[in-house]
């Protein structure tokens, strides 16, 4: 025991100052030999004393001192010198990180610990990257230092606090010091109602979680704590209503990428397409044969490859709608019951064609490392992935609203839309418009399953999930119209969203589902309604 006593204080001793800190280091070396001095050799309890004041010196080298003593790499000499094990089994010297040619595992003995040096240890680890020279490890360790809000972090967080010059790190050390005063028995009450104003402005659910400990005691702490819950508890309402409105326009996004195909095709052809939904399973698996692919031949631009499977998901899906409505829609135009029975088995037969190919199993579609992780916004939590699926719905419905305003094809869509049989006395190939709208429309769907891949299972499968909520979405926001369609989507996700926490998934869905009913009961062309031949019928 009294060895290790010995080595801690050789520790202190030793470690050189850093010349960044030095001003307040050599402040702190002096503090910590008298300390040191004062080690009692009978308990381990004077060795944590030591590894907590070492932790607030601010010296970069006692994070690599105490770190080998956490990981069991820290070893003494009979001379009293200390020296770290290094991976291949050499040592070095602990003082200067000089190798040590001349020791071998024969010289040296394990300095040992017991359960509070380890918590020591692991507090002290803690509180030194408070000292950190890059800003977001400082920010890190603010953060876990107010999860843990462990008094003894409390010395080192004044000393970060006073040399701490960013605005953000300073802020969370500033909580941090607030979230440790609370848990710490000897604090003044002005610095405890400090405490709770600080905490209150911070106004999260960890805050609240601490604050509500004291709402049930008695005094101006308690109050102003209880005050404080309350403050909170109306912020969290505000950013959860936020955060549900955020929630139902991304589940709107994915309705609407699902949906903007299905509202061309329907719109202009009046076909009751139920293998809608396999198109954008092919989509899925476009994206994930393209990132088989491009890991194989082309590992250097795999980060792309997401933006490579968008044109390449709708050449494929578009090219298989143009084959299927030259094969099997066009015989049976103005037969609405045959075609949906028709596209039904179509559905089918696509599903076991892609089990044959890939398998039953759900296949892993990577996600890029710039669509991963997310913001925080105050109380909103704003994933990355979810945020850029939003952001392509929106161009994706933007450039289909161009392309039908001024491309010849778009233009002969609208003609055949208005009126089909002028259209085709004016030379316009309605046939073929036919064969390009159906294209158009499962391409666009294709483009869809690159996006659901991000975010849902790539199966055989993936369709069926959305084939319903697309029909929905188009009926709801009119026949045809891309404004009714996206109005359309975002409402039943916003509404959707809303009701899921209230009555659950499945009752929320069937809700959404009678509303609908009753709405197209009173406006049975949608909120949008597009005269069409469709309409016209």
């Amino acid at each position: 025991m009294h060895r290790i006593i010995a080595l801690l204080f050789l520790i202190i001793l030793v470690l050189p100052a850093s010349r960044s800190h030095a001003d307040t280091t050599d402040d702190a070396y002096d503090e910590l030999s008298a300390s040191a001095l004062a080690i009692s050799p009978s308990s381990f309890d004077s060795v944590r004393q030591g590894v907590e004041q070492l932790a607030v010196s601010g010296d970069p080298r006692a994070a690599v001192v105490i770190g080998a003593l956490h990981d069991g790499m820290l070893f003494a000499r009979d001379d009293h010198l200390l020296f770290i094990q290094q991976p291949d089994g050499s040592y070095a010297d602990a003082r200067t990180g000089v190798p040590a040619k001349d020791v071998t595992d024969d010289d040296v003995k394990s300095v040992r610990v017991n359960n509070a040096v380890r918590s020591a240890i692991d507090a002290a680890l803690g509180s030194l990257q408070l000292f950190a020279p890059d800003a977001p490890t400082r920010l890190q360790a603010a953060s876990a230092v107010f999860t843990s809000h462990d008094p003894a972090a409390l010395p080192a967080l004044d000393k970060a606090l006073a040399k701490e010059t960013n605005p953000e790190v300073k802020r969370r050390m500033e909580q941090a010091k607030a979230a440790a005063l609370l848990s710490a028995p000897d604090v003044s009450q002005a610095d405890r109602l400090a405490a709770v104003a600080t905490l209150r402005a911070r106004g999260d659910q960890d805050s609240r979680s601490l604050l509500s400990a004291l709402a049930g005691q008695t005094g101006p702490v308690a109050d102003a704590a209880s005050a404080a819950v309350v403050s909170i508890d109306h912020v969290l309402q505000i950013w959860s209503l936020a955060q549900s409105v955020y929630y139902g326009v991304s589940l709107g996004s994915v309705l609407l990428l699902a949906a903007a195909g299905l509202a061309i095709t329907f719109g202009v052809m009046g076909v009751i397409n139920m293998a809608h939904g396999e198109m954008v399973m092919i989509g899925a698996y476009v994206t994930f044969v393209v990132q088989q692919l491009m890991h194989a031949y082309l590992p250097s631009l795999y980060g792309i490859s997401l933006l490579i499977a968008v044109p390449m998901a709708f050449l494929v899906s578009g090219g298989v709608g143009v084959v299927v409505e030259r094969s099997l829609i066009r015989w049976l135009y103005g037969r609405p019951l045959e075609t949906l029975l028709a596209t039904w088995g179509l559905s089918l037969v696509l599903q076991q064609v892609v089990r044959s190919l890939f398998g039953a199993n759900n296949q892993q579609v990577d996600t890029p490392g710039w669509m991963s992780g997310a913001y925080q916004l105050g109380g909103l939590t704003l994933t990355w992935n979810r945020m850029y699926i939003i952001l392509f719905a929106f161009l994706v419905v933007a450039a289909l609203m161009a392309a039908l305003r001024y491309t010849p094809l778009g233009l002969r869509m609208r003609a055949v839309t208005q009126n089909r049989r002028m259209a085709a006395a004016m030379g316009i190939r309605t046939p073929w418009i036919d064969a390009l709208t159906f294209g158009l429309g499962s391409g666009i769907a294709g483009i869809a399953g690159v996006a659901l891949s991000q975010i849902d299972n790539v199966s055989p499968n993936l369709g069926q999930g959305y084939i319903i909520d697309s029909f929905m979405v188009v009926v709801f926001g009119g026949v045809g119209n891309l404004w009714g369609t996206t109005l359309g989507a975002l409402t039943l996700g916003i509404v959707n969203k809303f009701l899921e926490p209230i009555a659950g998934a499945v009752l929320a869905k069937i809700v959404v589902l009678v509303l609908l009913i009753l709405f197209v009961q009173r406006r049975p062309r949608g909120m949008f309604p597009l005269k069409g031949r469709a309409v016209e019928a």
